[in-house]
């Protein structure tokens, strides 16, 4: 007999022990809907009968079932669709970390012989693994300067992929992604963006013309740094390739990290408003020390990448960087960090809290020399009153010189 649903109870005349293991799982109730996706915990998927079952498995590889806890489940899926409507994608996939994300990317699109051309101002684990993963299996990297000025020059034969991060990391140096889709377009290169400053709300690589774009849901689609996630959204051409790799590698997520991501990507666009303003009041305040060098924020007009933020992106955040003066070494600048009351010392950041780090830009870049650079230091800027995070930095500075 053919059944459309678990029964909502165990069986008639079944012993305790196995009522136990069958009752309960499809609860019967009358009324609506709750507003929020449930979570939907499962390895094991029940069908129908055998034909269901096979039909099922036939159809997995080019759509999205719930087949097995492996290729996800509703609440994955739930959080998949509101990552692919941020990004304008045709589909996304959900993997444990930021840098998961990066690395199944790679994995899914260059074979050995391959070569990659990769900006200078990528994430730091990011150009790790150009050492660790690339390099030994013969798949070659060349990185390009930040702002994408070099690109053209650099290609090769045997380049397939060039990966952008936009704004960079660390001091969010702007490149010209639309330039570099043509570019891409021309010779038939495929155009992956680090889109996680952006978060979909403030930048989309995808409308720009890139094929991939990726995003650590850590940051600010999660919003209370209590989960670890990564994105990948692509356009149609190129989603394939992506799912056939991570279905073999069994990438999938739990789906209660789904379901805090899925919460906190409610409240993105409020969070990011109250983030660009305090994020903003802190940049301006920092460029009238006389301590401060540089203050790095796309949003600023002397920003070198200014144009091309107005021009490309919707809004900033609370990531604001400063160079102190040549004079101050780094000493002097953990003196000011280890002084701050307000801004925790940690390496992430977009979560509901200030943060404060130092940057290392003579590790960070190697197209770019900053040897003869001051100290950079990296703020997250949260959603406490501004006032008292000035008062806090004012504090700081004064550690600085003591």
């Amino acid at each position: 007999m053919n059944k459309t649903s678990p029964p909502a109870t165990s069986p008639s005349g079944a012993s305790p022990l196995t009522r136990l293991v069958h009752a309960g799982k499809q609860p019967a109730f009358d009324g609506g809907r709750p507003v929020n996706p449930p979570v939907v915990r499962a390895s094991t998927v029940l069908f129908d009968n055998t034909a269901q079952q096979r039909e099922m498995r036939m159809r997995r590889g080019d759509e999205r079932l719930f087949t097995y806890g492996a290729r996800g489940n509703p609440t994955n899926f739930a959080l998949e669709d509101v990552v692919s409507e941020l990004e304008g994608a045709y589909r996304t996939r959900l993997f444990p970390t930021g840098l998961a994300a990066i690395a199944m990317t790679l994995l899914s699109y260059l074979k050995p012989g391959d070569h990659l051309l990769m900006s200078d101002s990528v994430y730091e684990p990011a150009r790790k693994l150009v050492g660790s993963f690339l390099t030994p299996y013969n798949i070659r990297c060349t990185f390009f300067a930040a702002d994408g000025s070099d690109v053209e020059e650099k290609i090769e034969a045997g380049t397939c992929m060039i990966y952008a991060e936009c704004p960079g990391s660390l001091v969010y140096e702007m490149c010209d992604l639309p330039r570099l889709a043509e570019i891409a377009r021309v010779r038939g290169l495929l155009l992956v963006a680090d889109n996680t400053w952006g978060s979909g709300c403030q930048y989309r690589p995808l409308a720009l013309g890139a094929d991939v774009s990726i995003m650590a849901a850590t940051k600010y689609l999660s919003g209370h740094s209590d989960v670890m996630m990564g994105t990948v959204a692509t356009t149609k051409d190129t989603w394939q390739a992506l799912a056939e790799r991570s279905d073999a590698f069994g990438m999938t997520v739990s789906p209660d990290d789904a379901y805090l991501v899925l919460r906190g990507t409610r409240s993105l666009a409020a969070r990011l408003a109250l983030h660009e303003s305090h994020g903003l009041q802190v940049a301006y305040w920092l460029q009238s020390r006389s301590e401060v060098a540089t203050v790095f924020c796309p949003a600023l007009p002397d920003h070198p990448g200014h144009a091309l933020w107005q021009r490309d992106c919707k809004g900033s955040n609370g990531l604001v960087s400063f160079e102190l003066q040549p004079g101050f070494d780094q000493r002097a600048a953990e003196r000011l960090i280890d002084s701050l009351q307000l801004f925790g010392i940690g390496a992430s950041w977009g979560g509901y809290e200030s943060l404060v780090t130092l940057a290392d830009m003579r590790r960070a870049r190697s197209v770019t020399d900053w040897s003869d650079r001051g100290q950079v230091i990296r703020l997250h800027i949260g959603l406490e009153d501004p006032a008292d995070l000035l008062r806090d930095l004012l504090q700081g500075f004064a550690a600085l010189t003591a």
